[in-house]
């Protein structure tokens, strides 16, 4: 305890000595209210690390739907809580709000570079161009689908060598989400046995718990008194090392085999031959910097984000038997036996009220992305001034009581009209708003529902333990909400009509 308390005494004096050598953020405009942060530790006292959205949650309640926090001593944050503030920013004035904001845990190795952590031209230029490549690699078409189908039916078969024995799906289901990212960006699929690829998926899945961690949230408060010391954000690092060692081992190769001649097979040749096409401009965008933090950002992010909410999707099944049932009776009622497309979705509309249900209960991405504003702004009475961070809050979309009645109940039929068809929600925002809207929400839904309807056309999912026992609540919830680990059960499902005598 004595030790416990010379290092807390020591933190104090550290923070007191930066804050009196460091400038303070000097406030310009008339911002939104909220709680007077103290010198040496912000709002640190309302916001507790590890539970930092649930802490912005209950200061809503006092200030609005609109505030101000400080986060350690020299981070300043206008927050926007609930569907009509985050519409009306994000929306409305979509303009505005397209900087991309701070993360700190990743600051040190993307540095403003690569699609998804750029600003300005920088970013219109990789945005766009990202966009183009992945459509002509297959994502939004019939390429594209049979990309994801062929991945799905490794999925089925290695759930099927199971043989009905607990396991965790975790590895399994990020393996699969992983190849088809890296048959779109690299043109390569990997076997689950392979051992490098498997390091790869488990760096793109500490890299996750790193960044959503209670040490996470603390970083993003003081992270610069924290990143020259030793501490978590160190492993953090070296996640992100594998995966950025991975992305340049991929570029070099197609650096060597690449054909100037003929249409690029991928992501990284488009990039490769953009460079050389614009090798000449010392103003380009398309930069060694840029390729590796694009292709890192995009294996990051098609490995865990899409993987996690299909296990959260596969939980809610094993928590509510009777939903997989009725999943099960309308692809035996739709498909009679034949392996489901994207076609179908119009025909499985309580199949597909189940993966809208599954994300918004997740709401995977509980903080938003931060954005920062690209411009002075007058919003609902204040004015922002350029520069100004903003985190707007999706769980507070996604769960918000003025639209989503008993917003933590899971209930699919919420998204069913009377006629027993998807009914659309404006709140409905799991991939954010404006310009700054996910890029893949295409492969994202695409690989959602036909992971989902496969297994569940071949599988009944059991567990182990009771459903009473199963858990929801997210294992971490940070930056993003991580599913709790469980353990599930397969068996073949009996999906063939009942014949009628």
């Amino acid at each position: 305890m004595e030790a416990a308390g010379t290092w807390a005494l020591l933190l104090l004096l550290l923070l007191l000595l930066l804050t009196l050598a460091l400038p303070g953020t000097r406030v310009h405009g008339h911002l939104p209210p909220g709680p007077l942060p103290l010198p040496l530790l912000g709002n640190l006292l309302q916001l507790r690390p590890g539970a930092l959205y649930a802490g912005l949650m209950r200061l809503s309640k006092k200030y609005g739907p609109v505030f101000t926090v400080h986060l350690g001593p020299w981070r300043r944050v206008v927050v926007l809580v609930g569907h009509e503030a985050v519409q009306e920013a994000l929306g409305g004035h979509a303009e505005e709000f397209s900087g991309r904001g701070k993360l700190a845990t990743l600051d040190q190795t993307f540095d403003g570079h690569g699609v998804f952590f750029a600003n300005g031209e920088r970013w219109r230029q990789l945005r766009k161009f990202t966009m183009l490549a992945l459509r002509d690699g297959g994502m939004g078409k019939r390429e594209g689908e049979e990309l994801i189908q062929a991945e799905v039916q490794c999925v089925v078969e290695a759930f099927q060598k199971t043989e009905g024995r607990p396991f965790d799906p975790s590895l399994l289901l990020a393996q699969a989400t992983s190849n088809v990212v890296c048959s779109l960006i690299f043109g390569l699929r990997f076997p689950y046995e392979d051992k490098e690829f498997q390091a790869v998926v488990q760096a793109a899945s500490g890299t996750l718990l790193g960044i959503s961690s209670p040490w996470g949230q603390t970083y993003e408060m003081f992270s610069r008194l924290l990143q020259p010391l030793p501490g978590p954000h160190t492993q953090l690092q070296r996640h992100l090392g594998t995966l950025a060692t991975f992305a340049i081992q991929q570029v070099q190769r197609h650096r060597e085999g690449l054909d100037t001649s003929g249409p690029a097979r991928d992501v990284v040749d488009a990039f490769l031959l953009k460079m050389a096409q614009e090798e000449q401009d010392p103003n380009t965008e398309f930069t060694e910097k840029n390729l590796l933090m694009t292709v890192t950002y995009l294996l990051f992010a098609g490995t865990v984000t899409i993987s996690a909410t299909i296990r959260y999707a596969l939980l809610l099944l094993l928590k509510y038997p009777q939903v997989q049932k009725r999943v099960q009776e309308e692809l035996t009622r739709e498909l009679a036996g034949r392996s489901p497309s994207l076609g179908d979705r119009a025909r499985l509309p309580y199949t597909d009220a189940v993966l809208h249900e599954t994300q918004r209960l997740l709401a995977l991405v509980p903080m938003g992305m931060p954005r920062v504003l690209t411009r002075t702004t007058c919003f609902r009475g204040y004015t922002l001034p350029q520069g100004t961070e903003i985190f707007p809050l999706l769980g507070s979309v996604l769960h918000d009581p003025e639209v989503f009645k008993q917003p933590e109940e899971f209930d699919p039929d919420r998204f069913l009209d009377a006629d027993e068809r998807l009914r659309k929600h404006e709140a409905f925002l799991p991939f954010s708003l404006g310009k700054r809207v996910c890029l893949g929400e295409g492969l994202v839904r695409a690989e959602l529902f036909l992971f989902f309807t496969a297994i569940l056309q071949a599988f009944s999912l059991e567990s182990p333990c009771p459903p009473d026992a199963l858990s929801l609540h997210p294992a971490v919830s940070g930056l993003f909400n991580i599913p709790p680990a469980f353990q599930l059960q397969v068996q073949p499902a009996d999906l063939h009509p009942t014949v009628q005598t």
